[in-house]
């Protein structure tokens, strides 16, 4: 039952203040059939608060995860230019990114700096930690409310730029990132999705994309900060280690970096407070294994938190949306 605090939606969602909606599913030993049933609920639920979990469908293994996200009737989508390698389980579903458990993930729209990002994102706990590692959300209407105008205005203009340095030694490698390691396949997929490409004589390739930061949700219109600004941002990762890059590459050879749309750097107190606005609207439940958080990835972001013992949560990635597609005014040769 809910806490005297906490209220029951019309959709008989327990709303509890810090929390995720949470909806109670009883004796559900077919966890498939009841996302056949429940699909169109969900959907609705997912408009009016972003995220929900899940709990009581007792998922044991990926194979539940990916007849889930079967039967709830949506398209599967691929990860792609992915910053870390992580196991395929089938269409859509893959392990959590492979992010140290020591150190929390920060706020992100998932894959927002491609052109068809995944509208919905589930989450499924197959063995809970012992301490820490929930998945956290935060509500993007009301991040994008709090923000400083003049720094949401001059996004809104110029979007967010976004460089990447593949060199085959942090993060992904090329082969990884593309699928292909073959410089023209590359190429024609970097022109496709609106990405300049560039090879660099010691054979990395430098590459340049700018989007939209703010955008409005594809159902319900709400404009939603939806981006990775702060999350990729050189004042984001830890002092000593944004130091060790900068001596080793270069400040203008981060292996990844977010700017301005008209490629002016950001300073830290703006990724500060971007940061700042995510913790304030952060919203959270722990674990508990068998739980589904399913997530509106354009209405919601979200995070990790650290966390210690045999944490299992595997992602699943759907209904590929392109929010706000038309292109944004040419600004200094950038595109």
């Amino acid at each position: 039952m809910p806490s005297i605090e906490s209220t029951i939606s019309p959709l008989g969602l327990e709303l509890e203040p810090g929390r995720p909606a949470l909806l109670r599913v009883r004796g559900a030993d077919d966890p498939a059939g009841w996302a056949a049933e429940a699909g169109q609920d969900l959907a609705s639920a997912l408009v009016e608060h972003g995220a929900v979990v899940i709990r009581g469908l007792e998922l044991h293994d990926v194979t539940d995860v990916a007849a889930v996200l079967d039967r709830l009737g949506v398209e599967p989508v691929a990860e792609k230019e992915t910053f870390a390698q992580r196991e395929a389980y089938g269409p859509g579903v893959y392990s959590a990114s492979p992010w140290p458990p020591n150190q929390p993930m920060c706020m992100h729209h998932e894959l927002s700096y491609t052109l068809d990002p995944p509208g919905l994102m589930l989450f499924a706990c197959l063995s809970e930690p012992t301490v820490g590692g929930a998945t956290c959300v935060a509500d993007a209407a009301g991040v994008l409310d709090a923000l400083p105008r003049d720094i949401v205005e001059r996004f809104e203009r110029a979007g967010w730029l976004l460089t990447r340095t593949y060199n085959d030694e942090i993060g992904a490698t090329l082969s990884e990132a593309f699928g292909t390691a073959d410089r023209s396949a590359v190429e024609a997929y970097c022109h496709a999705q609106d990405i300049s490409c560039s090879w660099q004589p010691d054979g990395s390739l430098r590459t340049t994309q700018r989007r939209r930061a703010v955008v409005r949700h594809p159902v319900s219109g709400r404009r939603c900060w939806f981006n990775q600004i702060a999350f990729l941002n050189e004042w984001t990762l830890a002092p000593e280690v944004r130091e060790y890059l900068v001596d080793e590459y270069g400040a203008g050879g981060l292996p990844f970096n977010t700017f301005y749309g008209d490629g002016e750097p950001l300073d830290e107190e703006v990724v500060r407070l971007i940061n700042s606005a995510y913790e304030d609207h952060t919203v959270r439940a722990p674990w508990q294994a068998g739980d589904l958080l399913a997530v509106d990835n354009v209405r919601t972001a979200h995070s990790r938190e650290a966390y210690e013992g045999p944490r299992n949560v595997v992602v699943a990635m759907a209904s590929p949306t392109r929010p706000d597609i038309a292109p944004l005014a040419t600004e200094g040769g950038l595109r």
